[in-house]
């Protein structure tokens, strides 16, 4: 029965599928000015083999989509991507898995073994003209100092004229303050970036946007919505969609053509109660 009520939602408004989800689908990225910056400043780390980048952001103002937006904009053949997504792992099993995505096979137990590895790797993909990228999404979650110790000396590595990997931190607020606390790591990073939630005019086009991605080319929420909307939400692309997702829900149950403020304010006062 849920499957077929969600047919019938996306077919109700249009829609050749959902417009809101929160996952970090590319496609659904809103280009507003300061992401677009981010692209800009991420792209130039990975391509001019910079040593470390920082795109920082509170939670859910689009970190993770970017990132992907990013990785999918350069070359495989020239780039090699690990990409980790719990950074609450310990210091050696932290190695461990990015040399795992990198290709090696046999994972030595200690950790001189490991790194030697490592930059095996590193040596064989600079040889062939391919650079290597980590990502550590989530970085503000790393617990333990050690970590952050292990991925400055990852930083090491590196011929006389380039780094030999470039290092991605992705993360909340914090994350910037758990650098700073690292002075040697703080000094290796040359390229930082925070993301701040949208302003009105542009959780408006957010909205219609992702609207125009999932197939829907009129407007469905009326100014008034948008404005209360972005009222809830503060701009969070990640409440607007909570908002957007379950307003269209409640306006295909009542058979209306577009969305007023009266539905945008039921639905907030419902998420804003639990």
């Amino acid at each position: 029965m849920e499957g077929k009520n969600n047919i019938m939602y996306e077919q109700y408004w249009g829609l050749k599928e959902k417009p809101f989800e929160n996952t970090p689908d590319p496609r659904f990225l809103y280009r507003s000015p300061q992401h677009e910056e981010a692209l800009m400043r991420l792209l130039y780390a990975i391509e001019e083999k910079k040593g470390a980048a920082i795109l920082s952001g509170e939670y859910g103002s689009g970190k993770t989509v970017l990132s992907r937006v990013l990785l999918d904009s350069i070359d495989p053949n020239k780039f090699q991507v690990a990409i980790l997504t719990n950074s609450k792992l310990p210091s050696l099993e932290f190695l461990r898995e990015i040399a795992r995505q990198l290709g090696d096979t046999t994972l030595p137990e200690k950790k001189v073994d490991l790194l030697n590895n490592l930059n095996d790797i590193l040596s064989r993909n600079a040889s062939i003209n391919r650079h290597t990228v980590v990502v550590i999404d989530e970085a503000q979650l790393i617990e333990e100092r050690e970590v952050f110790e292990e991925l400055r000396l990852l930083l090491n590595f590196q011929f006389n004229n380039q780094f030999l990997l470039t290092l991605l931190l992705l993360g909340q607020p914090e994350l910037r303050e758990k650098v700073n606390r690292i002075p040697q790591l703080r000094q290796r990073i040359g390229i930082r970036h925070h993301l701040v939630f949208l302003n009105e005019v542009e959780t408006g086009n957010y909205i219609n946007h992702r609207l125009k991605t999932a197939g829907k080319k009129e407007e469905v929420f009326t100014k008034d919505a948008l404005k209360v909307i972005y009222d809830y939400s503060k701009g969070c692309p990640r409440m607007i969609n909570n908002i957007c997702d379950l307003s269209l829900l409640a306006g295909f149950g009542r058979k209306i053509v577009k969305i007023e403020e009266d539905i945008i304010q039921e639905v907030a006062k419902d998420l804003k109660e639990w």
